[in-house]
């Protein structure tokens, strides 16, 4: 392998990653807004697949990061572009 080392990423991590759970962030320009869902033990695959697709179709959330715990919960980070006035805020779960 030739230039920069497997782990290394062109745009820097700090940009690609909010600090905060709920927010906005200005990214090249474009704001975004950050949410954080947590989804619990119990529910399998299927389900949160149905979630997070309803989250992306009627809230226009994007999936920025999704991670899987041992015990069996799910906690993902949605994220979509910020519109004044237009969308529907989080829908629960």
């Amino acid at each position: 392998m030739t230039g920069r080392p497997r782990h290394a990423h062109p745009v820097a991590r700090s940009s690609r990653r909010p600090l905060v759970a709920q927010g906005q962030v200005a990214l090249a320009g474009v704001e975004l807004e950050y949410q954080k869902l947590y989804l619990p033990p119990g529910t399998d695959r299927r389900a949160a697949v149905q979630i997070l697709t309803m989250h992306a179709e009627f809230g226009d959330w994007e999936l920025e990061r999704l991670r899987l715990f041992p015990d069996g919960s799910r906690r993902a980070v949605l994220r979509r572009r910020r519109r004044p006035g237009g969308l529907p805020g989080y829908l629960p779960t």
